[in-house]
């Protein structure tokens, strides 16, 4: 069968459109509230069959698993489940998996057993896993990069342990894997636990610290180019590891000696501290539709370029659009979005080579160097792909905001900056007798800002988790052509909003 995952934290409407958009005949729910979107959203899904919890309570008309394994004839299944995988092609679809588009309008991307293998096959002389190796998997298990990871180590054969990823911090050290795969999220919260730790501490331990990983630095440098530090160096790196750098890495399980960044641009300064501490990071680089691998950093000297995605993976080619756009062509692209002829048509070139939507430079080595993104598309740093202007525009709604501008690419969650509508908060003021209030004095006044905290978790009451405005600030003055902040036909100008509001922007991310 064809599978269609759903992230757990999918509103009950958007599980609703997934299922029906792909025809779901059976679904399968962990828990109650899972299956409350399907129950819910049941009439509008035709296709609908079956409905299967594997934990309950168990609503009427809701199987468990254990009444549909009783319900089988367990040989005759066995005997029909092997007959079926037999007669299953390389083309064949595997899986659907839906990915925001820059409308809103969700995508199925359709990727074939072919478009998965082929992936894993390339990445494999990338990876120095061995089948002694213990893998961790954390990532929710519908997100491809997780997937293929997981199809990676079980063609390897090594050990795998799975851990839910809220809880990945209270157990990774029990677990003490040696390679884990990961989006920059967890690279960042791990990064900013160990820095508020120091910071906390004695001057002596910081001074001691910071020494630590400057001196680790130093020999991963060497090390990425294949030298040896010198005696004295070597003297110090050692004394570096056994006061700090080696206790770093026992919160972690002690045994981590590779980690696999991906979902999401790594920043180089947080590449560069876990290098220092002795967890080397290969970065990779990809989307949904290409299953996901494009490119990847090596393991051997020489190859891994803090800040690039390494090279194309093998059996791929990659060019670059007269505008700079990566293009990429090979087994693991995907055959095009479910249901969306116009949508596939548009997301190949006249040579079938793919449309990234990534600008990007390609030096003299073949080292791939993402550079921008020509898609408006935000992917948070957990890796969560996010369409902006469907909630930007749910945001000007109400009417007192006039224009809204998200931002969340490579944070670890979304914030939104709102243009107020000057009019429509005078025309309040004057209902309430405050007419003629300078807009500054208006926007100070508390009962005026609820106003946009009401339009904002209005917005947020309808959206996933990880599309949710955490923050929000009220502008100043509207956005508008004669500021710079809007083009002549009232688009805005997102690069020239971020670069002019970069102090608001920071604020917003900085501690509660």
């Amino acid at each position: 069968a064809v599978d269609v995952p759903f992230y757990p934290n999918l509103t009950a409407e958007q599980v609703a459109f997934q299922a029906a958009d792909s025809g779901a005949k059976v679904v399968i729910a962990e828990d109650p509230a899972q299956m409350e979107k399907l129950l819910t959203t049941r009439d509008h899904l035709p296709a609908l069959e079956h409905l299967i919890q594997m934990d309950g309570p168990f609503a009427e008309g809701v199987l468990s698993l254990e009444e549909l394994i009783r319900a089988e004839d367990a040989p005759a299944a066995g005997e029909r489940f092997w007959e079926r995988a037999e007669r299953v092609r390389p083309e064949d679809l595997a899986t659907i998996v839906y990915t925001s588009g820059t409308t809103g309008r969700p995508k199925g991307a359709m990727l074939s057993h072919r478009n998965f293998t082929s992936n894993v096959e390339a990445f494999i002389p990338r990876l120095p896993v061995t089948p002694e190796d213990l893998a961790l998997e954390f990532l929710p298990l519908c997100h491809v990069f997780e997937r293929t990871a997981g199809y990676t180590y079980m063609y390897i054969g090594c050990r795998r342990a799975y851990c839910a990823t809220a809880v990945v911090g209270d157990y990774i050290a029990e677990i003490a894997p040696t390679v884990f795969a990961s989006v920059p999220r967890l690279f960042e919260k791990i990064h900013a636990t160990i820095l508020s730790k120091v910071e906390a501490a004695p001057p002596v331990r910081r001074k001691l610290f910071h020494w630590a990983v400057d001196t680790g630095w130093k020999v991963a440098q060497l090390r990425l180019e294949g030298q040896k530090p010198g005696p004295l160096l070597g003297i110090q790196h050692g004394f570096a590891d056994r006061l700090a750098l080696s206790k770093i890495r026992a919160a972690l399980g002690g045994r981590v000696r590779l980690c696999i960044s991906g979902g999401a641009p790594l920043a180089s300064s947080l590449n560069r501290f876990f290098h220092s501490i002795g967890i080397p990071i290969q970065e990779g680089y990809g989307l949904t539709e290409t299953s996901p691998g494009i490119g990847i950093s090596g393991a051997a000297p020489g190859e891994n370029r803090l800040g690039a995605i390494g090279t194309a993976l093998d059996n791929l080619e990659v060019k670059l659009a007269p505008d700079g756009e990566l293009l990429v062509r090979g087994p693991s692209v995907f055959s095009g979005y479910w249901n969306l002829p116009e949508a596939t048509a548009e997301a190949f070139d006249e040579d079938g080579f793919f449309r990234t939507g990534d600008i990007a430079r390609i030096d003299e080595d073949g080292f791939i160097w993402i550079t921008d993104r020509k898609k408006d598309l935000i992917v948070t740093a957990g890796g969560k792909n996010i369409a902006p202007q469907p909630i930007e525009n749910e945001l000007k709604k109400s009417p007192y905001i006039d224009n809204a501008v998200l931002i969340g690419d490579r944070r670890p969650y979304l914030v939104a900056l709102l243009s107020p509508a000057t009019d429509e908060l005078q025309t309040w003021a004057a209902q309430r007798g405050l007419g003629g209030t300078p807009l500054p004095t208006l926007l100070a006044m508390p009962e005026v800002q609820d106003l946009f905290s009401t339009a904002v978790a209005e917005v947020n009451r309808h959206l996933a988790r990880y599309e949710q405005i955490k923050k929000h600030r009220v502008l100043p003055e509207p956005l508008s052509v004669e500021t710079g902040h809007l083009t002549p036909t009232l688009k805005v100008k997102r690069r020239i909003v971020e670069r002019d509001f970069a102090d608001v922007i920071d604020e917003l991310y900085g501690p509660e």
